[in-house]
């Protein structure tokens, strides 16, 4: 989870973005980062220790494994349609290396935010504690996306494909402090300094050809993790199937 707010500086930038925002059209995809919005989310576990406990997390729904060295996580799904109300939500589905027990995270993936009433589609990867980067590539619901993060040493190549558009990015980063220490397939409800952001209603997010370091995820006992906040249940996480598909539904934001 990020401890810092990336501030626009400039009043250009931020009216820009404002009048992108106030003339697009209702759930229609955008390119990049027009509809990002300050703060900006991060994509990193909250919880103490960094680690999940008792299989729940208050930002992440979804599997993950751990307690091995991971060289490799990878997964299939339908970008999710966003149902928007007058609030302000967050959503993204990704996978990634690290992050459970760990202070970075190595990840790729889409995203699915509402403001005043209209909803925004992106992608990214991140690098945290590095910020995201948003992909400029168009994305729009129901579209079918695949994602690799792959290890060799410190050299980490993250991949990014639209199969329904036929796009597909390929970033490679190193990092010298990642440890390798787990694998996800996750759901969240993105962060700033502040916290956790409200979770924007995805309806139920359904992941395939779930694997890691090659195999079915459920090879390697994962965590089946339900999103949570007190009381409330905001994400929950299905049993897997074939030991590789799985599906996380919204419940609360």
């Amino acid at each position: 989870m990020s401890a810092t707010i990336r501030i626009t500086a400039a009043s250009a930038v931020a009216a820009a973005a404002l009048s992108a925002f106030a003339t697009a059209p209702s759930a229609v995809a955008s390119a990049g980062p027009a509809f990002r919005h300050t703060p900006v989310a991060s994509h990193r576990l909250v919880g103490p220790g960094g680690r999940i406990t008792h299989s729940t997390s208050s930002n992440w729904a979804g599997y993950a494994a751990s307690g091995g060295t991971f060289t490799s996580v990878s997964a299939s799904w339908v970008q999710p349609a966003v149902s928007c109300g007058s609030a302000t939500t967050y959503s993204s589905f990704w996978v990634g290396i690290d992050g459970d027990g760990s202070n970075s995270v190595e990840q790729t993936g889409t995203e699915a935010d509402c403001s005043g009433g209209r909803a925004s589609y992106s992608s990214w990867y991140e690098m945290y504690p590095a910020y995201p980067v948003n992909y400029s590539n168009t994305v729009s619901p129901g579209d079918h996306f695949t994602a690799t993060v792959s290890v060799s040493g410190t050299s980490f190549t993250l991949t990014l494909s639209d199969t329904t558009k036929g796009w597909t990015k390929t970033t490679k980063k190193s990092s010298s402090s990642a440890q390798k220490y787990s694998a996800e397939i996750i759901a969240e409800a993105p962060s700033s300094s502040s916290g956790v952001l409200p979770l924007s209603n995805f309806g139920t997010a359904s992941f395939t050809a779930s694997t890691a370091n090659g195999q079915p995820i459920g090879n390697f006992s994962p965590d089946k993790i339900n999103m949570a906040s007190g009381s409330t249940t905001k994400a929950t996480t299905s049993a897997l199937s074939g030991g590789e598909n799985f599906s996380v539904a919204w419940n609360h934001s």
